[in-house]
Protein backbone atom coordinates (compact mmCIF):
# COMPACT_ATOMS: atom_id res chain seq x y z
CA UNK A 1 0.00 0.00 0.00
CA UNK A 2 1.74 2.83 -1.15
CA UNK A 3 0.80 6.79 -1.20
CA UNK A 4 2.96 8.47 -3.90
CA UNK A 5 3.51 12.36 -3.36
CA UNK A 6 4.62 14.61 -5.83
CA UNK A 7 5.72 18.20 -4.69
CA UNK A 8 5.71 21.04 -7.38
CA UNK A 9 7.10 24.44 -6.55
CA UNK A 10 5.64 27.15 -8.15
CA UNK A 11 6.72 28.68 -11.58
CA UNK A 12 8.74 31.36 -11.66
CA UNK A 13 7.48 35.05 -10.77
CA UNK A 14 9.46 38.46 -10.58
CA UNK A 15 10.65 38.04 -7.27
CA UNK A 16 11.90 34.69 -8.24
CA UNK A 17 13.85 36.12 -11.45
CA UNK A 18 14.97 39.41 -9.06
CA UNK A 19 15.91 37.32 -5.64
CA UNK A 20 13.34 39.17 -3.88
CA UNK A 21 11.23 37.76 -0.46
CA UNK A 22 7.69 36.83 -2.40
CA UNK A 23 4.57 38.16 -1.64
CA UNK A 24 1.51 37.21 -2.88
CA UNK A 25 2.68 37.95 -6.69
CA UNK A 26 1.33 36.42 -10.08
CA UNK A 27 3.88 34.21 -12.16
CA UNK A 28 5.83 36.25 -14.17
CA UNK A 29 5.12 35.80 -18.45
CA UNK A 30 8.14 33.20 -18.31
CA UNK A 31 6.64 30.94 -15.58
CA UNK A 32 3.24 31.04 -16.85
CA UNK A 33 4.39 30.20 -20.54
CA UNK A 34 6.74 27.07 -18.95
CA UNK A 35 4.03 25.96 -16.32
CA UNK A 36 1.36 25.76 -19.70
CA UNK A 37 4.14 23.70 -21.63
CA UNK A 38 3.93 21.13 -18.91
CA UNK A 39 0.09 20.68 -18.97
CA UNK A 40 -1.15 17.55 -18.16
CA UNK A 41 2.77 16.30 -17.24
CA UNK A 42 1.55 14.69 -14.18
CA UNK A 43 -0.71 12.40 -15.62
CA UNK A 44 -3.44 11.13 -13.69
CA UNK A 45 -3.72 12.18 -9.27
CA UNK A 46 -6.20 10.93 -7.26
CA UNK A 47 -6.20 14.40 -5.27
CA UNK A 48 -4.28 17.47 -5.68
CA UNK A 49 -3.35 20.40 -3.52
CA UNK A 50 -1.88 23.63 -3.34
CA UNK A 51 -0.52 26.92 -1.70
CA UNK A 52 -3.69 29.58 -1.33
CA UNK A 53 -1.29 31.86 -2.99
CA UNK A 54 -1.63 33.45 -6.62
CA UNK A 55 1.25 31.76 -7.82
CA UNK A 56 0.88 28.21 -6.67
CA UNK A 57 -3.48 28.78 -7.95
CA UNK A 58 -1.36 30.28 -11.31
CA UNK A 59 0.70 27.15 -11.69
CA UNK A 60 -1.81 24.56 -10.96
CA UNK A 61 -4.29 25.90 -13.59
CA UNK A 62 -1.57 25.96 -16.21
CA UNK A 63 -0.47 22.10 -15.15
CA UNK A 64 -4.41 20.87 -15.83
CA UNK A 65 -4.95 20.29 -11.88
CA UNK A 66 -8.09 20.84 -10.06
CA UNK A 67 -6.18 21.71 -6.98
CA UNK A 68 -7.86 22.90 -3.54
CA UNK A 69 -6.12 25.13 -1.51
CA UNK A 70 -4.68 24.36 1.74
CA UNK A 71 -3.52 27.64 4.35
CA UNK A 72 -0.77 24.65 5.46
CA UNK A 73 1.21 24.58 2.08
CA UNK A 74 1.56 28.81 2.24
CA UNK A 75 4.85 30.00 1.42
CA UNK A 76 7.39 30.85 4.76
CA UNK A 77 6.35 33.89 6.60
CA UNK A 78 8.99 36.64 5.38
CA UNK A 79 7.15 39.45 7.54
CA UNK A 80 9.08 43.08 7.00
CA UNK A 81 11.24 41.10 4.06
CA UNK A 82 8.50 40.78 2.02
CA UNK A 83 9.19 42.73 -1.06
CA UNK A 84 13.22 43.48 -0.59
CA UNK A 85 16.62 41.55 -1.43
CA UNK A 86 18.31 39.36 0.93
CA UNK A 87 21.97 40.96 -0.48
CA UNK A 88 20.02 44.21 0.08
CA UNK A 89 19.08 43.32 3.62
CA UNK A 90 22.43 41.70 4.58
CA UNK A 91 24.20 44.76 4.01
CA UNK A 92 21.85 46.74 5.71
CA UNK A 93 21.65 44.13 9.42
CA UNK A 94 24.00 41.61 8.24
CA UNK A 95 23.47 40.06 12.48
CA UNK A 96 20.03 39.48 11.31
CA UNK A 97 20.39 37.84 7.80
CA UNK A 98 23.04 35.67 9.74
CA UNK A 99 20.69 34.98 13.04
CA UNK A 100 18.07 34.10 10.42
CA UNK A 101 20.57 31.76 8.17
CA UNK A 102 21.91 29.38 10.87
CA UNK A 103 19.42 29.54 13.40
CA UNK A 104 16.48 27.66 12.02
CA UNK A 105 14.90 29.32 15.69
CA UNK A 106 15.15 32.86 14.79
CA UNK A 107 12.52 35.12 12.51
CA UNK A 108 13.99 38.54 12.45
CA UNK A 109 11.74 39.93 9.80
CA UNK A 110 9.03 39.37 12.63
CA UNK A 111 7.54 36.39 10.38
CA UNK A 112 7.88 32.60 10.85
CA UNK A 113 10.89 30.82 11.90
CA UNK A 114 12.36 27.87 9.37
CA UNK A 115 11.42 25.40 12.48
CA UNK A 116 8.00 26.46 12.15
CA UNK A 117 8.01 25.54 8.30
CA UNK A 118 9.31 22.15 9.26
CA UNK A 119 6.93 21.71 12.20
CA UNK A 120 3.98 22.96 9.61
CA UNK A 121 5.17 20.83 6.60
CA UNK A 122 5.34 17.32 8.80
CA UNK A 123 1.97 18.15 10.50
CA UNK A 124 1.01 18.29 6.30
CA UNK A 125 2.59 15.20 5.43
CA UNK A 126 1.07 13.76 8.60
CA UNK A 127 -2.61 14.60 7.77
CA UNK A 128 -2.42 12.47 4.04
CA UNK A 129 -4.30 9.68 3.88
CA UNK A 130 -2.25 6.35 4.34
CA UNK A 131 -4.52 4.66 1.32
CA UNK A 132 -3.09 4.10 -1.71
CA UNK A 133 -2.93 7.24 -3.80
CA UNK A 134 -1.57 9.59 -6.36
CA UNK A 135 -1.01 13.20 -4.46
CA UNK A 136 0.26 16.69 -6.29
CA UNK A 137 0.67 19.47 -4.33
CA UNK A 138 1.90 23.16 -5.87
CA UNK A 139 3.60 24.67 -3.25
CA UNK A 140 6.83 26.51 -2.64
CA UNK A 141 10.61 26.01 -2.24
CA UNK A 142 10.47 26.33 1.50
CA UNK A 143 7.81 23.95 1.88
CA UNK A 144 9.21 21.39 -0.36
CA UNK A 145 13.37 21.68 1.77
CA UNK A 146 10.91 21.01 4.84
CA UNK A 147 9.36 18.17 3.56
CA UNK A 148 13.04 16.76 2.15
CA UNK A 149 14.24 17.35 5.79
CA UNK A 150 11.32 15.55 7.44
CA UNK A 151 11.25 12.82 5.07
CA UNK A 152 15.26 12.18 5.58
CA UNK A 153 15.53 13.04 9.36
CA UNK A 154 17.36 16.01 8.86
CA UNK A 155 18.55 18.84 11.46
CA UNK A 156 16.70 21.97 10.70
CA UNK A 157 20.22 23.52 9.82
CA UNK A 158 20.31 21.59 6.60
CA UNK A 159 17.46 23.64 5.10
CA UNK A 160 19.38 26.19 2.82
CA UNK A 161 21.51 23.16 1.50
CA UNK A 162 18.33 21.65 -0.58
CA UNK A 163 18.14 23.75 -3.72
CA UNK A 164 14.27 23.94 -5.32
CA UNK A 165 14.24 25.30 -8.67
CA UNK A 166 10.94 26.87 -10.11
CA UNK A 167 9.16 24.49 -11.51
CA UNK A 168 10.51 21.49 -10.36
CA UNK A 169 9.28 18.12 -8.46
CA UNK A 170 9.95 16.55 -5.11
CA UNK A 171 8.68 12.83 -5.44
CA UNK A 172 7.98 11.24 -1.86
CA UNK A 173 6.83 7.87 -0.94
CA UNK A 174 4.72 6.65 1.60
CA UNK A 175 4.53 2.48 2.66
CA UNK A 176 4.32 0.90 5.96
CA UNK A 177 4.07 4.57 7.55
CA UNK A 178 7.64 5.66 6.39
CA UNK A 179 8.32 8.29 3.99
CA UNK A 180 10.65 7.82 1.51
CA UNK A 181 12.89 10.46 -0.79
CA UNK A 182 12.67 9.09 -4.38
CA UNK A 183 14.05 12.21 -6.08
CA UNK A 184 14.22 15.99 -5.42
CA UNK A 185 14.79 19.31 -7.78
CA UNK A 186 13.69 17.66 -10.88
CA UNK A 187 12.66 19.53 -13.87
CA UNK A 188 8.59 19.22 -14.30
CA UNK A 189 9.28 18.02 -18.17
CA UNK A 190 6.27 16.31 -19.71
CA UNK A 191 8.11 14.40 -22.23
CA UNK A 192 10.67 12.72 -19.14
CA UNK A 193 7.71 12.40 -16.70
CA UNK A 194 6.56 8.80 -15.90
CA UNK A 195 3.41 7.68 -13.90
CA UNK A 196 4.65 7.06 -10.15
Amino acid sequence: MTVRLVLISHASTAAVRHARFPDDEPLDARGLAAATACHGALGRVSAAHRGPERRCAQTAEALGLDAAPDPLLCDLDAGAWRGRRLTDLGSENPADVYAWMTDPGRAPHGGEPVADVIARTAAWLDRLPDTPSRIAAVTHPAMIRAAVLHVLDAPPGAFWRVDVPPLSQTRLSLNDGRWRLRETGHPLDPVCDDAG
